[in-house]
């Protein structure tokens, strides 16, 4: 299993149209992808579960990826919020 830590930095948090990015990037992946946040974890693959969590500005988030690409996708969920300003 791999996993990244991430600290929110779009002021709105992770609403609707970044939890969309991120949802779109981990559905090209094999890997089971969960994104946990206060002791909670989802699908990242489920926008609805991504949306459940209301991660607000300044959440301390952790991405976690099991599978035959969890590595890739791991760098590429990365890459989308770097690029998008969602996260560092």
């Amino acid at each position: 299993m791999a996993e990244k830590q991430f600290t929110v930095i779009d002021e709105t948090g992770i609403h609707a149209r970044p939890a969309t990015l991120l949802v779109q990037a981990a559905g090209k992946f094999n890997s089971d992808i969960n994104l946990e946040y206060k002791g909670k974890s989802v699908n990242l693959k489920s926008i609805m579960g991504v949306m459940s969590l209301g991660i607000p500005v300044g959440a301390e988030i952790k991405i976690t990826a099991e599978g035959n690409d969890a590595e890739a996708a791991l760098n590429a969920l990365a890459e989308t919020m770097a690029k998008e300003g969602l996260a560092k």
